[in-house]
């Protein structure tokens, strides 16, 4: 996978972004509930979790107040953490309302200084792709999500 890009295919979105920031921090920012509240999610979003615990089986349940007022309930369980080179996680949401389950793996690669992030979603099914991708947004979303990881990064090291 090349830095900088963005595919989509059948049932999967992979996204690879390349940040200024050493990989160590990066991971940190990904997995620190104190650090993800304050850039996870689309732009205009704000998260706040019910529950955090970053540990294999452990559970983050955390909304997402979208920038309409509406909230977006959602539920985490970490299969893998292999600071700071890997992430794994099964994600749902929180309450049972609507039934979006994927498989998240997220890489976290040194690139002289920098960090090549590799995030790769796959979905249960095709349909579920198309009704995340044209329902919620979720291709452009991670794109958002990823730009906002950079931007946060960049309020750290300033």
């Amino acid at each position: 996978m090349k830095a900088e890009q963005s595919i989509k295919t059948e049932k999967e979105m992979i996204f690879s972004r390349i940040v200024n920031a050493p990989r160590e921090l990066v991971f940190d920012v990904w997995t620190i509930q104190e650090h993800v509240e304050k850039w996870w999610g689309p732009d205009g979003f704000r998260t706040t979790s019910k529950k955090f615990e970053l540990k294999p089986e452990g559970v983050w349940l955390f909304t997402m107040h979208g920038p309409d007022g509406i909230n977006y309930p959602n539920k985490i369980v970490f299969m893998e953490i292999n600071r700071p080179a890997k992430l794994v996680y099964r994600h749902s949401d929180d309450e049972g309302v609507e039934p979006v389950r994927f498989h998240v793996e997220v890489t976290f690669e040194e690139e002289n200084g920098k960090t090549l992030i590799t995030m790769h979603m796959i979905m249960e099914t095709a349909e579920m792709l198309t009704k995340v991708v044209e329902e919620y947004g979720a291709f452009e979303g991670a794109i958002q999500h990823l730009g906002r990881l950079r931007d946060y990064l960049d309020t750290l090291q300033a």
